[in-house]
Protein backbone atom coordinates (compact mmCIF):
# COMPACT_ATOMS: atom_id res chain seq x y z
CA UNK A 1 0.00 0.00 0.00
CA UNK A 2 1.23 3.62 -1.23
CA UNK A 3 1.78 6.14 1.77
CA UNK A 4 -0.76 9.39 1.50
CA UNK A 5 1.21 12.64 1.04
CA UNK A 6 0.68 15.51 3.30
CA UNK A 7 -2.40 17.22 3.84
CA UNK A 8 -4.58 14.05 2.74
CA UNK A 9 -2.62 14.22 -1.22
CA UNK A 10 -3.10 10.85 -2.79
CA UNK A 11 -0.93 9.09 -4.33
CA UNK A 12 -1.04 9.32 -8.39
CA UNK A 13 -2.07 5.44 -8.95
CA UNK A 14 -4.54 6.34 -6.50
CA UNK A 15 -6.08 9.01 -7.77
CA UNK A 16 -7.36 7.83 -11.25
CA UNK A 17 -9.94 6.37 -8.86
CA UNK A 18 -11.58 9.03 -7.06
CA UNK A 19 -11.19 10.98 -10.16
CA UNK A 20 -13.69 8.54 -12.28
CA UNK A 21 -15.71 8.82 -9.00
CA UNK A 22 -16.44 12.35 -9.76
CA UNK A 23 -18.15 11.75 -12.87
CA UNK A 24 -19.81 8.96 -10.81
CA UNK A 25 -20.99 11.50 -8.85
CA UNK A 26 -20.97 14.64 -11.01
CA UNK A 27 -23.20 17.25 -8.84
CA UNK A 28 -21.16 16.48 -5.34
CA UNK A 29 -17.92 18.19 -4.04
CA UNK A 30 -14.73 16.33 -4.25
CA UNK A 31 -14.63 16.04 -0.95
CA UNK A 32 -17.48 14.27 -0.15
CA UNK A 33 -17.00 11.81 -3.24
CA UNK A 34 -13.91 11.11 -1.67
CA UNK A 35 -15.66 9.96 1.93
CA UNK A 36 -18.12 8.28 -0.39
CA UNK A 37 -15.65 5.74 -2.25
CA UNK A 38 -12.94 5.42 0.20
CA UNK A 39 -14.64 1.96 1.96
CA UNK A 40 -15.10 0.55 -1.56
CA UNK A 41 -11.62 1.49 -2.70
CA UNK A 42 -10.23 -0.07 0.65
CA UNK A 43 -11.83 -3.22 -0.26
CA UNK A 44 -10.20 -3.29 -3.14
CA UNK A 45 -7.02 -2.67 -1.66
CA UNK A 46 -6.36 0.79 -3.42
CA UNK A 47 -7.13 2.93 -0.45
CA UNK A 48 -5.48 2.29 3.50
CA UNK A 49 -8.57 2.73 5.54
CA UNK A 50 -6.20 4.73 8.20
CA UNK A 51 -6.13 7.40 5.67
CA UNK A 52 -7.59 10.90 6.52
CA UNK A 53 -9.75 11.97 3.76
CA UNK A 54 -8.65 14.33 1.12
CA UNK A 55 -9.50 17.69 1.22
CA UNK A 56 -10.35 19.16 -2.25
CA UNK A 57 -7.59 21.10 -2.63
CA UNK A 58 -5.65 17.92 -1.96
CA UNK A 59 -8.01 16.41 -4.82
CA UNK A 60 -7.10 18.92 -6.90
CA UNK A 61 -3.20 18.60 -6.24
CA UNK A 62 -3.41 15.03 -6.79
CA UNK A 63 -5.07 15.07 -10.12
CA UNK A 64 -2.49 17.52 -11.47
CA UNK A 65 -0.04 14.92 -10.41
CA UNK A 66 -1.92 12.41 -12.91
CA UNK A 67 -1.89 14.34 -15.11
CA UNK A 68 -3.53 14.55 -18.47
CA UNK A 69 -2.71 10.96 -19.97
CA UNK A 70 -2.71 7.97 -17.83
CA UNK A 71 -6.88 8.01 -17.95
CA UNK A 72 -6.90 8.29 -21.34
CA UNK A 73 -4.13 5.42 -21.82
CA UNK A 74 -6.28 3.35 -19.06
CA UNK A 75 -9.51 3.83 -21.51
CA UNK A 76 -7.42 2.73 -24.67
CA UNK A 77 -6.33 -0.23 -22.66
CA UNK A 78 -9.34 -1.77 -21.50
CA UNK A 79 -12.54 -0.36 -23.90
CA UNK A 80 -13.04 -2.55 -26.46
CA UNK A 81 -16.57 -3.87 -28.14
CA UNK A 82 -18.67 -6.05 -25.57
CA UNK A 83 -21.82 -7.58 -27.43
CA UNK A 84 -20.85 -11.21 -27.84
CA UNK A 85 -22.95 -12.87 -30.85
CA UNK A 86 -26.03 -13.62 -28.63
CA UNK A 87 -26.29 -10.03 -27.47
CA UNK A 88 -29.46 -8.63 -29.15
CA UNK A 89 -29.61 -5.53 -31.34
CA UNK A 90 -25.66 -5.56 -31.66
CA UNK A 91 -25.46 -7.27 -35.37
CA UNK A 92 -26.54 -7.32 -38.88
CA UNK A 93 -26.19 -10.68 -40.03
CA UNK A 94 -22.46 -11.37 -39.51
CA UNK A 95 -21.41 -7.66 -38.83
CA UNK A 96 -21.36 -5.76 -35.98
CA UNK A 97 -22.95 -2.42 -35.86
CA UNK A 98 -20.80 0.60 -35.20
CA UNK A 99 -21.12 4.30 -35.30
CA UNK A 100 -18.60 7.22 -35.30
CA UNK A 101 -20.28 10.39 -34.00
CA UNK A 102 -19.18 13.72 -32.18
CA UNK A 103 -20.66 16.06 -29.62
CA UNK A 104 -18.94 18.71 -27.78
CA UNK A 105 -18.49 19.22 -23.98
CA UNK A 106 -18.73 23.04 -21.79
CA UNK A 107 -15.78 23.47 -19.96
CA UNK A 108 -15.15 26.38 -17.12
CA UNK A 109 -14.47 29.38 -18.91
CA UNK A 110 -10.94 30.24 -17.54
CA UNK A 111 -8.19 31.88 -19.11
CA UNK A 112 -5.94 28.68 -20.03
CA UNK A 113 -9.51 27.01 -21.28
CA UNK A 114 -10.37 29.15 -23.34
CA UNK A 115 -6.71 29.43 -24.83
CA UNK A 116 -6.67 25.92 -25.00
CA UNK A 117 -10.21 24.50 -26.31
CA UNK A 118 -12.00 28.23 -28.24
CA UNK A 119 -14.96 29.37 -27.99
CA UNK A 120 -17.79 27.98 -31.20
CA UNK A 121 -19.39 30.90 -33.16
CA UNK A 122 -17.46 34.41 -33.61
CA UNK A 123 -16.29 37.34 -32.37
CA UNK A 124 -19.52 38.78 -32.66
CA UNK A 125 -21.80 35.81 -31.51
CA UNK A 126 -19.72 33.06 -29.58
CA UNK A 127 -20.44 30.77 -27.17
CA UNK A 128 -20.89 31.58 -23.11
CA UNK A 129 -18.01 28.80 -22.67
CA UNK A 130 -15.28 27.63 -24.27
CA UNK A 131 -15.95 23.95 -25.69
CA UNK A 132 -14.15 20.54 -26.01
CA UNK A 133 -14.91 18.67 -29.33
CA UNK A 134 -15.25 14.62 -28.69
CA UNK A 135 -15.77 11.96 -31.94
CA UNK A 136 -16.78 8.97 -30.51
CA UNK A 137 -17.08 5.35 -32.30
CA UNK A 138 -19.18 3.67 -30.31
CA UNK A 139 -21.07 0.35 -30.33
CA UNK A 140 -24.32 0.28 -31.26
CA UNK A 141 -25.73 -2.59 -29.25
CA UNK A 142 -24.35 -1.82 -26.03
CA UNK A 143 -24.04 2.29 -26.40
CA UNK A 144 -20.49 1.49 -25.22
CA UNK A 145 -17.70 4.29 -26.35
CA UNK A 146 -14.53 2.39 -27.43
CA UNK A 147 -12.75 4.38 -28.71
CA UNK A 148 -13.00 8.71 -28.90
CA UNK A 149 -10.29 11.45 -29.69
CA UNK A 150 -10.64 14.81 -27.68
CA UNK A 151 -9.75 18.53 -29.26
CA UNK A 152 -10.64 21.88 -28.98
CA UNK A 153 -13.59 22.97 -30.48
CA UNK A 154 -11.84 24.48 -33.66
CA UNK A 155 -10.90 20.91 -34.79
CA UNK A 156 -12.48 19.73 -37.66
CA UNK A 157 -14.92 16.85 -36.69
CA UNK A 158 -13.78 15.19 -39.99
CA UNK A 159 -10.35 15.48 -39.02
CA UNK A 160 -10.82 13.77 -35.63
CA UNK A 161 -12.91 11.00 -37.36
CA UNK A 162 -10.14 10.27 -39.55
CA UNK A 163 -7.75 9.80 -36.48
CA UNK A 164 -10.03 7.12 -34.86
CA UNK A 165 -9.96 4.94 -38.64
CA UNK A 166 -7.11 2.58 -37.83
CA UNK A 167 -8.86 1.06 -35.41
CA UNK A 168 -12.07 -0.23 -37.03
CA UNK A 169 -12.01 -3.85 -38.15
CA UNK A 170 -13.52 -5.77 -41.30
CA UNK A 171 -16.21 -7.24 -39.86
CA UNK A 172 -17.82 -3.91 -38.56
CA UNK A 173 -20.32 -2.22 -40.11
CA UNK A 174 -19.56 1.37 -39.79
CA UNK A 175 -22.35 3.78 -39.36
CA UNK A 176 -21.90 7.54 -39.90
CA UNK A 177 -23.78 11.19 -39.88
CA UNK A 178 -23.39 13.42 -42.54
CA UNK A 179 -22.01 16.04 -40.61
CA UNK A 180 -18.82 13.41 -40.12
CA UNK A 181 -18.85 12.49 -44.03
CA UNK A 182 -16.48 12.89 -46.46
CA UNK A 183 -14.47 11.98 -48.98
CA UNK A 184 -11.37 11.45 -47.30
CA UNK A 185 -13.19 10.00 -44.40
CA UNK A 186 -14.64 7.50 -46.63
CA UNK A 187 -11.73 6.36 -48.29
CA UNK A 188 -9.72 5.99 -45.34
CA UNK A 189 -12.16 3.85 -43.69
CA UNK A 190 -12.82 1.79 -46.80
CA UNK A 191 -9.19 1.01 -46.75
CA UNK A 192 -9.53 -1.12 -43.21
CA UNK A 193 -11.63 -3.65 -44.99
CA UNK A 194 -14.65 -2.75 -42.68
CA UNK A 195 -18.29 -2.26 -44.44
CA UNK A 196 -19.85 1.32 -44.47
CA UNK A 197 -23.07 3.12 -44.51
CA UNK A 198 -23.75 6.84 -44.20
CA UNK A 199 -26.00 9.39 -44.42
CA UNK A 200 -25.09 11.00 -47.44
CA UNK A 201 -24.79 15.24 -47.36
CA UNK A 202 -27.38 17.08 -49.30
CA UNK A 203 -25.43 18.12 -51.99
CA UNK A 204 -23.35 15.17 -52.42
CA UNK A 205 -23.49 14.08 -56.32
CA UNK A 206 -24.93 10.99 -56.65
CA UNK A 207 -24.90 9.66 -60.37
CA UNK A 208 -27.06 6.43 -61.30
CA UNK A 209 -24.98 3.92 -62.89
CA UNK A 210 -27.63 1.09 -62.64
CA UNK A 211 -30.16 0.75 -61.08
CA UNK A 212 -30.57 -2.69 -58.51
CA UNK A 213 -33.62 -5.04 -58.08
CA UNK A 214 -35.02 -4.18 -55.00
CA UNK A 215 -34.90 -0.34 -55.94
CA UNK A 216 -31.49 1.11 -55.04
CA UNK A 217 -29.02 1.74 -57.31
CA UNK A 218 -24.93 2.06 -57.86
CA UNK A 219 -23.65 5.25 -57.59
CA UNK A 220 -20.15 6.24 -57.19
CA UNK A 221 -17.99 9.17 -55.16
CA UNK A 222 -15.16 10.98 -57.07
CA UNK A 223 -12.61 12.24 -55.31
CA UNK A 224 -14.01 16.29 -55.16
CA UNK A 225 -10.36 17.56 -56.18
CA UNK A 226 -11.22 15.76 -59.73
CA UNK A 227 -12.73 17.97 -61.86
CA UNK A 228 -14.34 17.75 -65.47
CA UNK A 229 -12.64 14.82 -67.68
CA UNK A 230 -10.72 13.17 -64.87
CA UNK A 231 -14.38 12.79 -62.90
CA UNK A 232 -16.18 11.82 -66.06
CA UNK A 233 -13.59 8.89 -66.36
CA UNK A 234 -13.54 7.80 -63.02
CA UNK A 235 -17.10 7.47 -63.82
CA UNK A 236 -17.07 5.45 -66.65
CA UNK A 237 -14.85 3.11 -65.52
CA UNK A 238 -17.29 2.75 -62.33
CA UNK A 239 -20.46 2.46 -64.60
CA UNK A 240 -18.23 -0.26 -66.87
CA UNK A 241 -18.88 -2.29 -63.64
CA UNK A 242 -14.30 -2.42 -63.33
CA UNK A 243 -13.40 -1.07 -59.84
CA UNK A 244 -12.07 2.20 -59.69
CA UNK A 245 -9.18 3.17 -58.54
CA UNK A 246 -10.04 3.79 -54.56
CA UNK A 247 -8.13 7.03 -54.35
CA UNK A 248 -10.16 8.64 -56.79
CA UNK A 249 -13.60 7.13 -56.46
CA UNK A 250 -15.47 4.69 -54.67
CA UNK A 251 -18.77 2.36 -55.56
CA UNK A 252 -21.66 2.35 -53.34
CA UNK A 253 -25.42 1.45 -53.44
CA UNK A 254 -27.71 4.47 -52.37
CA UNK A 255 -30.57 3.57 -50.09
CA UNK A 256 -33.24 6.34 -50.00
CA UNK A 257 -36.90 6.15 -47.94
CA UNK A 258 -38.91 8.41 -46.26
CA UNK A 259 -39.75 8.34 -42.31
CA UNK A 260 -43.12 9.03 -41.43
CA UNK A 261 -44.09 11.89 -39.43
CA UNK A 262 -40.20 12.67 -38.84
CA UNK A 263 -39.90 16.39 -38.66
CA UNK A 264 -38.82 18.01 -41.47
CA UNK A 265 -40.09 15.84 -43.78
CA UNK A 266 -36.65 15.51 -45.79
CA UNK A 267 -35.98 11.78 -47.29
CA UNK A 268 -33.02 10.07 -45.62
CA UNK A 269 -30.35 9.09 -48.59
CA UNK A 270 -27.63 6.34 -47.16
CA UNK A 271 -24.76 5.46 -49.27
CA UNK A 272 -23.20 2.17 -48.39
CA UNK A 273 -20.08 -0.49 -49.49
CA UNK A 274 -22.54 -3.38 -48.89
CA UNK A 275 -23.88 -3.07 -52.88
CA UNK A 276 -25.11 -6.28 -52.87
CA UNK A 277 -29.06 -6.44 -52.09
CA UNK A 278 -28.61 -10.07 -50.82
CA UNK A 279 -26.23 -9.07 -48.69
CA UNK A 280 -28.59 -6.68 -46.62
CA UNK A 281 -31.64 -5.23 -47.79
CA UNK A 282 -32.82 -1.56 -47.94
CA UNK A 283 -34.69 -2.44 -44.98
CA UNK A 284 -32.07 -3.78 -42.62
CA UNK A 285 -29.46 -0.95 -43.74
CA UNK A 286 -31.99 1.58 -42.95
CA UNK A 287 -32.95 -0.45 -39.49
CA UNK A 288 -28.74 -0.67 -38.83
CA UNK A 289 -28.50 3.24 -39.26
CA UNK A 290 -31.27 4.26 -37.29
CA UNK A 291 -29.94 2.76 -34.73
CA UNK A 292 -28.13 5.59 -33.82
CA UNK A 293 -30.94 7.21 -32.59
CA UNK A 294 -32.08 4.88 -30.29
CA UNK A 295 -33.62 5.99 -26.29
CA UNK A 296 -30.27 6.77 -24.34
CA UNK A 297 -27.80 6.76 -26.90
CA UNK A 298 -24.05 6.52 -25.69
CA UNK A 299 -23.29 10.23 -25.82
CA UNK A 300 -26.31 11.36 -24.52
CA UNK A 301 -25.16 8.90 -21.84
CA UNK A 302 -22.16 11.10 -20.93
CA UNK A 303 -23.62 14.23 -22.58
CA UNK A 304 -27.37 14.38 -20.07
CA UNK A 305 -26.60 11.45 -17.57
CA UNK A 306 -23.53 11.18 -15.84
CA UNK A 307 -22.63 15.02 -16.34
CA UNK A 308 -26.14 16.20 -16.25
CA UNK A 309 -28.15 18.01 -18.57
CA UNK A 310 -26.87 21.74 -18.81
CA UNK A 311 -23.16 21.06 -15.98
CA UNK A 312 -20.38 22.14 -17.26
CA UNK A 313 -17.25 19.98 -16.93
CA UNK A 314 -15.59 20.68 -12.90
CA UNK A 315 -11.95 21.32 -14.79
CA UNK A 316 -10.20 25.34 -14.68
CA UNK A 317 -7.30 23.57 -16.55
CA UNK A 318 -6.87 21.97 -19.85
CA UNK A 319 -4.68 19.28 -18.74
CA UNK A 320 -7.32 18.26 -15.39
CA UNK A 321 -10.15 19.05 -18.56
CA UNK A 322 -8.52 16.09 -20.85
CA UNK A 323 -8.26 13.87 -17.41
CA UNK A 324 -11.99 14.17 -16.56
CA UNK A 325 -13.58 13.68 -20.34
CA UNK A 326 -11.74 10.24 -20.24
CA UNK A 327 -12.70 9.43 -16.71
CA UNK A 328 -16.03 10.12 -18.31
CA UNK A 329 -15.65 7.66 -21.17
CA UNK A 330 -14.22 5.35 -19.20
CA UNK A 331 -17.28 5.48 -16.37
CA UNK A 332 -19.72 5.31 -19.30
CA UNK A 333 -17.79 1.90 -20.80
CA UNK A 334 -18.27 0.79 -17.29
CA UNK A 335 -21.56 0.93 -16.95
CA UNK A 336 -22.92 0.53 -20.54
CA UNK A 337 -20.42 -3.19 -20.10
CA UNK A 338 -22.81 -4.22 -17.26
CA UNK A 339 -25.53 -3.62 -19.12
CA UNK A 340 -25.23 -5.35 -21.84
CA UNK A 341 -23.30 -8.23 -20.02
CA UNK A 342 -26.49 -8.19 -17.81
CA UNK A 343 -29.14 -8.46 -21.02
CA UNK A 344 -27.14 -10.86 -22.74
CA UNK A 345 -26.51 -13.41 -20.20
CA UNK A 346 -30.65 -12.68 -19.68
CA UNK A 347 -31.22 -12.64 -23.35
CA UNK A 348 -32.78 -9.59 -23.71
CA UNK A 349 -32.09 -6.46 -25.70
CA UNK A 350 -29.68 -4.08 -23.66
CA UNK A 351 -31.94 -1.04 -24.51
CA UNK A 352 -34.54 -3.12 -21.97
CA UNK A 353 -32.38 -2.12 -19.23
CA UNK A 354 -32.45 1.15 -18.10
CA UNK A 355 -29.07 3.00 -17.81
CA UNK A 356 -30.48 5.69 -15.32
CA UNK A 357 -31.65 2.81 -13.28
CA UNK A 358 -27.96 0.82 -13.62
CA UNK A 359 -26.32 4.14 -12.67
CA UNK A 360 -28.34 4.41 -9.46
CA UNK A 361 -27.55 0.79 -8.49
CA UNK A 362 -23.93 1.36 -9.05
CA UNK A 363 -23.46 5.06 -6.96
CA UNK A 364 -25.43 3.17 -4.21
CA UNK A 365 -22.71 0.53 -4.06
CA UNK A 366 -20.10 2.67 -4.39
CA UNK A 367 -19.68 3.31 -0.63
CA UNK A 368 -18.39 0.14 0.13
CA UNK A 369 -20.71 -2.83 -1.19
CA UNK A 370 -20.09 -3.07 -4.56
CA UNK A 371 -18.96 -6.94 -5.40
CA UNK A 372 -17.48 -5.45 -8.68
CA UNK A 373 -13.63 -4.19 -9.36
CA UNK A 374 -13.36 -0.66 -9.23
Amino acid sequence: MAEQGRGGTLPPHVTAYPTMALCLFSDEGAEEVARKVSGSLSEFGVWDAGWEPPTSSGITQARRQLGRDVLRETFYRVAEPVATGETRGAWLRGWRLMAIDGFELDVPDSAENAAEFGYAGNDQSRSALPKARVVAVVECGSHAVIDAEVGPWHRSGKTMAAALLPSISTDWLLLGDRGLYSFAVFSAAAHTGAAQCWRAPTQLSLPVLKVLSDGTYLSALVDPALRGWEREEQLRVAKSGAKPDPAAAHVVRVVEYDVPDRDGGEPVCLITTVTDPEAATAAELADAYHRRWEEEPATGRLKTVLRGPGTVLRSKSPDLVHQEIWAHLLVQYAISSLVCQAATGAGIDPDRIGFVRTLNIVRRTATGTAALSP
